[in-house]
């Protein structure tokens, strides 16, 4: 099978998810990083018109949105099956799916991890009195996701799905900045499920320190 290239930022969660499910299915892959603000570049807009990531090449076929590029992996590769078969649990994995791009996103990574994690580490500013402003309503979105997840091994159930390779690449940044750390304190099992997530594989090798090595080696290779 071709190579599958993921057009995205290194540390991107949304660039993360469709590597780690590339992963799990024992697919190959490639990133091709676009540096960070380099997706709002004019030349970008070839890759996708609306300049967000990922985008997916797979030989002449070209995707983007993260939701869409996750059903074809799981459609072209079959097994592992990421995808329950189960009416209820598949409905329960698109709902937390819909949770992640609809709330989670902005009000989890966007408003405390991305300034508690990311822009540090590139010299940005931070605003310490809207990160405090945001946690609240992050953690409105934490309690649902706790509640939903129960005490299943996985966020649909007994099986990892597309849910659960959504909902890691945000929620891992949580336990290693205070606010983060607070709004996961009353979810034991929420905290437990992350640990057991950053024990996969599949995370290990898509982690944010791996991508810049693997990219820092392909453009020695190039050299």
């Amino acid at each position: 099978m071709s190579v599958f290239v993921i057009h995205g930022i290194p540390g991107s969660p949304y660039v993360r998810t469709p590597l780690m499910a590339l992963e799990e299915k024992g697919l190959p892959w490639r990133l091709s990083a676009v540096p960070m603000g380099g997706n709002r570049a004019p030349g970008y807009r070839a890759i996708h018109p609306f300049q967000k990531i990922p985008t997916l090449d797979h030989g002449d076929f070209r995707l983007y949105e993260t939701r869409a590029i996750l059903n074809y992996i799981d459609r072209i590769a079959p097994e592992p099956a990421l995808t329950p078969t189960d009416p209820r649990r598949a409905a329960r994995m698109d709902q937390l799916i819909g949770i992640t791009d609809s709330y989670l996103a902005a009000r989890v990574s966007g408003a405390l991890s991305f300034p508690r994690v990311v822009a540090p580490g590139f010299g940005l500013p931070v605003d310490d009195s809207a990160v405090a402003a945001a946690v609240p309503a992050a953690a409105e979105v934490i309690d649902e996701v706790a509640r939903l997840l129960g005490d299943q091994p996985f966020m649909a159930g007994d099986g990892l799905t597309l849910a659960d390779l959504m909902l890691a690449p945000h929620l891992v940044f949580l336990p290693h900045f205070a606010e983060g750390a607070a709004i996961l304190a009353p979810h034991a099992h929420l905290v437990a499920w992350i640990a057991r997530m950053e024990t996969r594989p599949s995370m290990a090798a898509t982690g944010w320190v791996r991508l810049n090595e693997l990219c820092a080696e392909r453009a020695s290779v190039k050299d």
